[in-house]
């Protein structure tokens, strides 16, 4: 087996035995990653990657928005929900205008929807890892 091939498997199974809030959290490190992509794509004026890469963003956002269950999430929900909506309209904004502004209008949204699951996980599961920042100068 070559090193492409044990990763593919190593990655299938991470994802057929993830938790559910596991795989939300994939999913949310999938659109900052696209998202990213993405505006790089249009500084680099490559606008069939920019779209590609927002347009996966904005699938994850309608799996998400699929997923979520606003009756029984009651008011967040629905904020949530809201909030979905929004990013995807805008994302969808930024694709048409090819638009990096936008983007970077809506990136810290997604970003803060990352780190805002990310602490809801690590508290249910009674634990706090820090999240590395190579940004940081420490």
């Amino acid at each position: 087996m070559n090193t492409s091939n044990a990763y593919s498997a190593y990655k299938n199974n991470s994802i057929n035995y993830a938790s559910k809030e596991q795989l939300l959290l994939m999913l949310l490190d999938g659109a900052v990653k696209y998202a990213k992509i993405a505006k790089q794509a249009m500084i680099d004026k490559d606008i069939q990657k920019a779209h590609d890469n927002i347009r996966k963003t904005q699938d994850i956002f309608y799996e998400l928005m699929i997923t979520l269950d606003v009756n029984q999430a009651g008011e967040w929900g629905q904020q949530l929900m809201s909030i979905y909506e929004f990013t995807v309209r805008r994302l969808g904004d930024a694709n048409i205008r090819k638009d990096v502004h936008i983007i970077d209008e809506v990136l810290p949204l997604i970003e803060d929807l990352r780190d805002t699951w990310e602490q809801a996980y690590k508290i249910s599961k009674g634990t706090e890892v820090k999240r590395l920042s190579f940004n940081s100068k420490s």
